[in-house]
């Protein structure tokens, strides 16, 4: 890079975070962001190319953030330190997103438990279940994510749930799943596993208020859908 080139990427990267400090992120478009967090770690270098390559292979800006480390230094001009920049934003957000949640009541908050779920599980390129743990008085005493990979009645263990639910000395539980495909509608399997647990946990006096699978910007509710009710119905009528 000559002077002259290093002297306009100089003030195109100032003009970045000027723009940054003044508004936030608004206006930015989402290589813009990538570029800024490569500029923290590689500060002399363009890092316009990298971040455009960034997003055209993982295709989104979540997509990038769920990249892992060696598939990021991949891509020409990332390096180690870059990585450790994009790694740890997504940690930071995620505790912060959850904090946010802690404490709170999901069922009166719902839109703050879906911008936590979203932001954490959207473009994941394999399915993880997640559960929220409540209080009596339906406030979040912890999240956790018990299982990863294509979900199934095989992989998913109502017998884990349950006993992280009495290690936590919950009341009640929410589920949450992502799919991959953006899709939010429920699986065969999806309905089969969300009854196992619902049965599992009633058995054990913990009650589940709510699953929801998250797709694109979209989400489908079994509690809303009618199907939380249904399943705690059966479960009397066998009972």
């Amino acid at each position: 890079m000559s002077e002259g080139d290093s002297g306009k990427g100089e003030g195109h990267r100032e003009r970045l975070r000027d723009k940054f400090l003044n508004a936030g992120l608004q206006g930015f478009l989402d290589y813009e962001v990538i570029e800024l967090l490569l500029t923290l770690a590689t500060p002399r270098k363009d890092c316009k190319t990298p971040a455009k390559a960034a997003l055209e292979r993982f295709k989104t800006l979540q997509g990038v953030f769920e990249a892992s480390p060696e598939e990021l230094m991949q891509v020409k001009g990332i390096g180690p330190k870059n990585v450790l920049g994009i790694r740890l934003i997504k940690a930071v957000a995620d505790r912060y997103l959850e904090r946010k949640v802690v404490g709170k009541r999901p069922i009166h908050n719902a839109r703050e438990l879906f911008d936590y779920l979203y932001f954490n599980m959207k473009d994941r390129h394999r399915e993880c279940f997640k559960v929220i743990f409540l209080d009596a008085r339906n406030q979040v005493l912890a999240t956790r994510t018990l299982f990863e990979g294509t979900l199934t009645a095989s992989s998913v263990y109502p017998r884990e749930v349950v006993q992280a639910a009495l290690e936590h000395r919950a009341a009640s539980l929410i589920f949450a799943h992502n799919h991959p495909s953006g899709d939010p509608n429920p699986s065969r399997e999806d309905i089969a596993i969300t009854r196992q647990l619902v049965f599992a946990c009633r058995v054990m006096g913990v009650t589940v208020h709510e699953h929801l699978v998250i797709g694109d910007n979209t989400y489908f509710s079994f509690a809303d859908q009618g199907y939380i009710s249904e399943m705690n119905r059966d479960f009397e009528r066998q009972a």
